[in-house]
């Protein structure tokens, strides 16, 4: 088995919950995209990342099922583990900044992949809903308090590769900030916690606390 470190992203204040990622932090010991494509599906993490070049930060994104050029969860997490300013992936080259306990990254929203964002009532409908059919990739949020920027969010990937719902989801959130236009504080999933703020030009900051699994 090859080594490869597990984090969990996103945790929420206590250290907790968290959306768990694998980093295959050797990436030369397998280069073959469709050898990471199966390995990553043996892991069934909702994404994996190898590190082609951990001076350069430069990575490369699967989930069980295909290879990303940009996700949110992903950076946030290597770029902690890895400590450098940049991280190079195939959308773009994502800014990295240690915060205290957080971890930030500075991403363009054209970057993330389709999401379709689906605004509901009141965070209890939120909690309320069942996994959807599979086939949209749908991150469903609602206001627990507009003026103070708090959302309830749950994500549904909808690829029907064994991740029914996402604990945690930056290239989301980063969505969500871009159409909102302003800072959030996200609480996602069972508890995780996921904080934005818009940038000049576009750009979009998410952040969040980190944790070493394994």
């Amino acid at each position: 088995m090859t080594d490869y470190d597990v984090l969990r992203v996103f945790c929420g204040p206590g250290g907790g919950y968290g959306n768990e990622l694998g980093v295959v932090r050797e990436g030369s010991v397998m280069p073959d995209r469709a050898e990471r494509q199966e390995f990553a599906a043996k892991l069934g993490f909702s994404e994996t990342v190898f590190v082609d070049d951990p001076e350069r930060g430069v990575i490369d994104i699967y989930t069980p099922t295909l290879r990303l050029p940009f996700a949110g969860h992903p950076c946030v997490g290597v770029g902690w583990l890895l400590d450098v300013p940049e991280l190079v992936t195939p959308a773009g080259a994502v800014g990295v900044r240690l915060d205290g306990e957080f971890s930030w990254i500075e991403a363009r929203a054209e970057w993330a992949p389709p999401r379709t964002l689906r605004r509901y009532a009141s965070a209890a409908e939120v909690d309320a809903l069942e996994v959807p059919p599979s086939g949209e990739w749908i991150y469903a949020w609602a206001w627990e308090d507009e003026a103070g920027g708090r959302v309830r969010a749950r994500a549904f990937p909808g690829r029907n590769d064994g991740i029914e719902e996402d604990e945690a989801t930056g290239a989301a959130a980063l969505l969500l900030t871009q159409q909102l236009g302003r800072a959030l504080n996200i609480t996602q999933g069972r508890g995780s916690q996921i904080l934005t703020a818009p940038q000049p030009n576009d750009w979009v900051e998410v952040g969040g606390r980190v944790h070493l699994e394994r």
